[in-house]
């Protein structure tokens, strides 16, 4: 018995390894589509919305509470929209690593919301990696800031703004999903995204941009992005963290923009200095520690 459930813990935590690595790779896909920001946004949420609901369909899954239940969904979809918005912005301004390492700030902004409107108190871990993140960005961003165009420094601030974005999309979802009566999460995640590739469609239709893929390469990473991001990794990710301890969950996750900064070296060719690095480390240390006292994990999906 003791056997079976460590085979399954390690079978989790290998799952969940292979759902940040999905994940991690967004960025890129986002990255190398020739497609304007807001329709490569349209792109992964139109696919991955898709996929998501003919699987709640084919399993039997519920796909309507009420009213209010939709109106909240809606303005979860909202904030994605505007999270996607911001984010697919920051990666075209400052690449695919540093966009995910900010949209990971949403850690403090989470617990921020709890002190202000929730009466939760916060601890020495929690106040040692908020400084400690804070001087990793620092070391990344703020020592050369006013060496930097206005493209990079708006990027810079696009991605801080994404992590608000999202925290305002987690808490919306943490308050369903914490109701007595709900929808699964898949059946959450496939609506929200139908609903926030409609949001998106929208704004794009507005700013005139076009929705037309012109070659392989874009076509083959709204694909990815959708297939692979939006519904692989996110179905991975949520089976296997049920089953593993929170702090393994954070360490594990942190892998994502980890990659992500990796892989903007590697494709990209991203210009790194040993104060890059030691600012990244010092980043991700600090929302490993202010994350593990936290019941739910950080970032899992943008």
């Amino acid at each position: 018995m003791g056997f079976n459930h460590l085979n399954q813990r390690q079978s989790a935590a290998f799952a969940l390894l292979f759902g940040a690595i999905l994940i991690s790779t967004s960025s890129v896909w986002v990255k190398l589509a020739d497609l304007a920001p807001t329709v490569s946004g349209f792109y992964r949420m139109a696919i991955g919305s898709g996929l998501l609901l003919i699987i709640c369909v084919m399993t039997g899954r519920q796909l309507w509470h009420s009213g209010a239940y939709t109106v909240k969904l809606f303005l979860a979809a909202a904030f994605f929209a505007v999270d996607l918005w911001l984010w697919h912005r920051s990666i075209i301004f400052v690449g695919p690593g540093l966009a995910t390492v900010l949209g990971n700030f949403q850690v403090f902004f989470m617990t921020l919301f709890g002190v202000l409107f929730l009466s939760e108190r916060v601890g020495w871990r929690f106040l040692s990696g908020l400084g400690l993140a804070f001087m990793g960005l620092f070391l990344l961003v703020g020592v050369d800031w006013s060496n930097f165009d206005a493209d990079y420094q708006t990027g810079v601030i696009y991605g801080l703004l994404t992590a608000l974005a999202y925290t305002g999309f987690m808490l919306v979802m943490r308050q369903l999903q914490g109701m007595k009566s709900t929808l699964s999460p898949m059946s959450n995640l496939g609506l929200v995204s139908l609903m926030c590739a409609a949001i998106l469609a929208l704004l794009a239709f507005f700013e005139g941009e076009s929705f037309v893929i012109h070659d392989n390469q874009t076509l083959f990473s709204m694909l990815s992005l959708g297939v692979f991001c939006q519904v692989l990794g996110w179905v991975v990710i949520t089976r296997s963290m049920p089953l593993l301890a929170t702090s393994l969950v954070g360490l594990i996750l942190l892998l994502q923009p980890a990659l992500s900064m990796l892989w903007d070296v590697v494709f990209f060719s991203r210009p790194t200095s040993m104060l890059d690095i030691l600012g990244f480390l010092a980043v991700m240390v600090g929302i490993y520690v202010a994350s593990i006292r936290r019941k739910k994990p950080i970032r899992m999906n943008s």
